[in-house]
């Protein structure tokens, strides 16, 4: 099941105060970007973010889950929890502060 483009737009809409956020889409879904850095996955709906010591303090109860089968755990960010605008926003720029910027793409031969 792919992820629906009104769950994006809410999703960037509620990350609108950061004015980085943007997302790609992979496959039927999405990788989010915070300043160009990918920060999480939205799959099936669900926001997805890259586990940090940082972003774990923030949320009360830790929740992890698998974007897609056979990936690595990131912290689920339940819909309820979206709702917060500051909340999410403090998450996630928390989460692309520790996180490295991408390593560039070699050159195409």
């Amino acid at each position: 099941m792919a992820t629906d483009q009104n769950t994006i737009d809410f999703l960037l809409d509620q990350l609108s105060r950061l004015g980085g956020a943007s997302t790609k889409k992979m496959f039927g879904e999405y990788c989010l970007y915070l300043e160009g850095k990918p920060v999480g996955l939205v799959c099936d709906d669900q926001l997805y973010l890259k586990p940090t010591v940082a972003g774990k303090s923030k949320i009360a109860s830790v929740v992890e889950g698998a974007p897609y089968p056979g990936a690595k755990p990131h912290l689920l960010i339940t819909a309820d929890q979206w709702e917060d605008s500051e909340w999410l926003c403090d998450l996630v720029r928390a989460t692309e502060r520790e996180l490295p910027l991408p390593k560039p793409k070699k050159a195409k031969k």
